[in-house]
């Protein structure tokens, strides 16, 4: 999830979704789409929610879609397994 709509490489608009936060609290969906480093090499159907305020990754969910999630001290790759391509650059 994400709240920055400029950090898409494509997005289509959604609505009527809702996403729920561990406070219990709900966000509001507005957008669905791909983020990373090409169209070809990117992450999908990630969530541009109203007012997030940081970007939130579900490591679980990017290692059941073959990916390698790999943290160091200064930053996060995500690689994808099938094509050994860097999908997603963090810090």
């Amino acid at each position: 999830m994400i709240g920055k709509k400029a950090n898409f490489l494509s997005l289509a608009a959604t609505q009527g979704r809702t996403v729920a936060f561990g406070n219990g609290k709900l966000g509001t969906i507005i957008g669905i789409g791909k983020i990373g480093e090409s169209l070809s090499n990117s992450i999908e159907d990630v969530y541009l929610v109203d007012g997030l305020k940081h970007n939130l990754l579900s490591v679980s969910q990017l290692c059941d879609k073959h990916n390698l999630v790999v943290f160091t001290s200064n930053h996060c790759l995500v690689v994808n397994m099938d094509i050994g391509n860097i999908v997603l650059r963090g810090k």
